[in-house]
């Protein structure tokens, strides 16, 4: 099953279909994906595990989200002001 998700995210082009977001508008499947990304490396990293695992959620995030909401995000997260709960 690893090897499977490590052949997908070295394949990885666009993001797949996600049943939870059908619709065209695909704003809200950014935003989950960016948190999923950072509560997965904040719990792998607090187990002292490998953070490659959570490269899914990175490979997702930046195919949906424009660069300047990643970055305005995390200058917010790196202010301490981040909306989101990670």
């Amino acid at each position: 099953m690893a090897g499977d998700t490590k052949t997908k995210i070295k394949n990885y082009q666009t993001a797949p279909f996600d049943s939870c977001f059908p619709n065209q508008n695909q704003t809200r499947n950014c935003w989950q994906n960016y948190l999923d990304f950072h509560r997965c490396e904040k719990a792998v990293t607090a187990k002292g595990g490998d953070v490659p695992v959570c490269e899914w959620y990175l490979c997702v995030y930046k195919s949906l989200c424009p660069i300047s909401w990643v970055a305005a995000w995390d200058d917010c997260r790196a202010e301490g002001m981040f909306p989101g709960k990670i």
